[in-house]
């Protein structure tokens, strides 16, 4: 047995390679075409992500764990 043909995948690997990938694109697809059709939303969002980062910034000094606890929901806004 060659090593190419040890290390080549098989049709059925390969065929849920496919289904993963183009699964992956159509999420991503998904999420855009809601982006371009709400703007507003995501501008809000933005504005939301933005006030939460500047807030922690101001109290760094003071509560360094809110200011962590405050970027960490900060990142997770457009996730949701």
């Amino acid at each position: 047995m060659s090593s190419i043909s040890r290390i080549a995948p098989s049709p059925a690997t390969h065929s849920r390679f496919v289904w993963v990938v183009l699964a992956a694109l159509a999420a991503e697809a998904v999420v855009l075409v809601d982006a371009l059709l709400s703007p507003g939303r995501v501008v809000a969002d933005v504005e939301r992500m933005r006030a939460l980062q500047v807030e922690a910034d101001r109290i760094e000094d003071d509560d360094p764990a809110l200011a962590e606890e405050l970027r960490w929901r900060a990142s997770r806004i457009l996730r949701a």
